[in-house]
């Protein structure tokens, strides 16, 4: 057996200092591979499975260990374009040394190595010396692997070698620099990384010359860290950029930023889950409806996937898409319900759609399997809104109803994914009553007399976050109801008659005198005989006149024809067709809404003094 009594036979596992037979060294190798191979296959991400194999082999099987990966590493079936490229990415040693062919110390005077493995074989690596340090073994940063070169041979080789063979005399210089000492003897391995493709990296162990030698067991030992290793990487990588992409693709599906409606302040969150459960499919979105209303969704696609990533940009566009045919909010869950079911059987979200008029002070709402809304009122209190459940979107055959509630002015209301008031220590209502109380106090301490600042405010909702509250990702949106004072609105039906474009301008001047913007009258009048002139020419039906005066002056002319205008450019020979070609220039901004009734068409004029900005 050999050994000194401190470091044992020549395998330098655990157990071996005893060397009774050559039965029992084998066992201890057995659980060694074993022990080390579990302790790498617990790391999730690259860095976690590479310090695995050098804590699990430092000092148990080699006295220091340098870990070269390719740079950059590649992922599933890429092919390098340039040269292939190690860089060292790791070293661990015993104790600091001053030259690699006198690797000094010893295992550790009175450590007990095989009394460190349990009655189920695997090793308790904490109890074991280690110091792990990283960057002073004396070697090379980066190597270029020549094509045909020793060191590419060796790689191709994928077998560990030692490094008194004269494959690895020529290939180590290469791979740590031609002015590195080697060890003498059986006092270094070689061990290829390959994983499930192609050749990843490379691993070599050390021994000082305290210790025996490696011997030829040993190099099935490294055979086996190498393996484990090497598809460990490979799924790291994997998962890394499976998860990166995911990240990626929901994060362009959410809101870059969100609209400034009128009447309505807005303010988002999103933050993923934990590393390990990252990817969901959480989303919130605010979309401007005709009539200067405002959508208000909050989503979550149940699961962790690219795929629950993927069907959450599905129903996102698809909510865009029936807001903009202004549906009412219980027959937008249905349709969403039936895109669910077109998509997957299995495919399931929760949702809740809202639509906050700002004229009215009021907002509907229907609830499709969400958590509830907490509205948060001007005085301080915080309440949880009754709304009817609902099924999750995606069960089918489900009747989704709508509430229709007061939207104060002042008022905050709180939309969230369940990610905030669920995780493994808290039911979701326990949850959601420590949002409305956290809401309540936010406001006590803010002052009564006037709402807490609306993105302070989801600051300090997040806040109430635990460590164990992470489980699943967050999506929140708040909206702070200003709404429009009924002073600020004037609002007509015309029939559609050819004196309709006349009585129009007459009561636009009106509306004007009485807010005081008589130098506007010239523009407004223009413009609001251009538009009503179009829908009468189509309508049926008595066709409607909105004046909104908020920050701009807005007007909007709706009439039952779902034909919008397109602006065009009008020959010097047409008789018409300049009216949206002078909407355009005049206004600073303007548009058209398809309704389920008809159309809206609408435009802005700044207020005077305001800047002007198209």
């Amino acid at each position: 057996m050999g050994g000194d009594g401190r470091h044992g036979g020549g395998t330098g596992v655990p157990g071996g200092q005893t060397g009774d037979t050559a039965t029992r060294r084998e066992g201890d190798r057995l659980r060694f591979v074993g022990a080390a191979t579990r302790r790498i296959a617990r790391g999730i991400d690259l860095d976690e499975i590479v310090l695995g194999l050098c804590r699990a082999t430092v000092p148990t099987f080699s006295d220091a260990i340098l870990v070269y990966l390719r740079d950059p590493l590649p992922v599933g079936d890429e092919r390098p374009v340039g040269p292939v490229v190690l860089r060292l990415r790791r070293t661990d040693r015993l104790r600091p040394i001053d030259d690699l062919t006198d690797i000094g110390g010893t295992i550790g005077a009175g450590t007990d190595l095989a009394g460190a493995a349990g009655a189920t074989g695997e090793l308790d690596f904490s109890q074991l010396p280690l110091l792990g340090l990283q960057g002073d073994l004396p070697a090379a940063e980066l190597c270029e692997i020549r094509p045909g070169g020793a060191l590419a041979e060796v790689l191709r080789g994928v077998r560990p070698v030692f490094g008194s063979s004269a494959a690895a005399k020529a290939a180590l210089p290469e791979l740590l620099g031609v002015d590195h000492p080697l060890p003498r003897g059986n006092r270094a391995v070689l061990a290829p990384l390959r994983g499930r493709r192609r050749v990843i990296g490379a691993a070599v162990f050390l021994r000082s010359p305290e210790r025996p030698a490696f011997e030829q067991n040993d190099l099935l030992v490294a055979a086996q860290l190498a393996t484990h290793t090497a598809l460990g990487i490979d799924k790291a990588v994997l998962y890394g950029r499976e998860a990166y992409i995911a990240d990626e693709l929901q994060r362009t599906m959410l809101p870059d930023s969100l609209p400034q409606p009128t009447g309505v302040r807005l303010a988002s969150r999103y933050l993923p889950a934990a590393e390990t459960a990252r990817v969901g499919g959480d989303w919130y979105d605010a979309i401007p409806l005709p009539g200067s209303r405002v959508a208000l969704v909050v989503g979550d696609v149940m699961g962790h996937s690219m795929t629950s990533a993927a069907i959450m940009g599905q129903l996102r566009t698809t909510a865009q898409t029936l807001a903009q045919l202004d549906l009412p909010p219980a027959e937008v869950l249905h349709h969403l319900d039936e895109q669910a079911q077109r998509l997957g059987s299995d495919r399931m979200a929760t949702c809740l759609y809202a639509v906050y008029d700002p004229v009215s002070h009021r907002i509907t709402i229907a609830n499709a399997g969400h958590p509830p809304p907490v509205l948060l009122h001007l005085g301080g209190r915080a309440e949880v809104l009754r709304v009817p459940p609902g099924a999750p979107i995606g069960v089918g055959g489900v009747d989704f109803e709508a509430v229709e509630l007061d939207a104060p002015a002042g008022a905050t209301l709180l939309l969230y994914t369940d990610g905030l008031v669920e995780s493994r220590l808290r039911d979701v209502w326990t949850g959601i009553e420590q949002l409305r109380e956290r809401l309540a106090t936010t406001a006590q301490l803010t002052g009564l007399d006037h709402p807490p600042p609306l993105e302070a405010l989801c600051d300090d909702v997040l806040d109430m976050l635990g460590p164990g509250d992470r489980d699943d990702d967050i999506a929140l949106l708040a909206a702070r109801f200003e709404g429009i004072a009924p002073s600020d609105v004037a609002y007509w039906f015309l029939d559609p008659e050819e004196t309709a474009p006349g009585r129009a301008r007459r009561f636009a001047r009106r509306a004007l005198t009485r807010w005081g913007l008589e130098e506007l009258s010239d523009s407004l009048e223009l413009l609001v005989s251009e538009v009503v002139t179009n829908a009468v020419r189509y309508a049926e039906r008595p066709v409607t006149l909105r004046l909104l005066r908020t920050d701009v002056l807005r007007c909007e002319v709706g009439d039952d024809s779902p034909q919008l205008p397109r602006q065009r450019r009008a020959r010097d020979t047409d008789e018409g067709g300049r009216g949206l070609f002078l909407v355009n220039r005049v206004a600073r901004r303007w548009g058209a809404t398809r309704l389920s009734s008809g159309k809206v068409v609408w435009f802005e004029l700044a207020l005077p003094g305001a800047p002007e900005r198209r």
